[in-house]
């Protein structure tokens, strides 16, 4: 995506990867602004039970389907939060500097941005149930 001025360009994203001795799952990415010397490193954790599992019940209720497909599920809506949380926390202002390292869960101390969360799920909510009746067949 092309970048302006000062603005956040995601370069790469890996994971999701489950922390140990956490209920959560993370995704790395390497983010860069044309203000920055080189990328930089941020970690962005998703709440298993807190945020995964609270936007997987309104999306899809109690649909179950098989380990496969549920792991699929889970794999795509949180990438998709992973996403809007890096958004999120841009707008926030939280990367304008380098020491942001690490966003954790929405939950605690940064509760005031799950709303936000919650919203960008709302208004992307039928595209995502879409994708997920196409990729994972539910």
């Amino acid at each position: 995506m092309p970048s302006t001025e000062g603005s956040l360009t995601i370069l790469s994203m890996s994971g999701p990867f489950r922390e140990p001795r956490e209920q959560v799952f993370s995704y790395d990415y390497s983010v860069q602004r044309s203000t920055w010397p080189t990328p930089h490193g941020v970690r962005v954790k998703i709440s298993l039970p807190h945020e995964l599992e609270v936007f997987k019940g309104i999306l899809l209720g109690a649909v179950t389907g098989s380990p496969g497909q549920q792991l699929m599920i889970s794999n795509l809506l949180s990438k998709k939060i992973a996403e809007w949380k890096i958004q999120i926390a841009e707008a926030e202002g939280s990367f304008l500097e380098r020491r942001d390292v690490m966003l954790p869960p929405f939950v605690g101390p940064l509760a005031h941005l799950f709303p936000k969360l919650e919203e960008r799920f709302h208004v992307e909510r039928a595209v995502i149930r879409e994708d997920v009746k196409r990729r994972v067949g539910l």
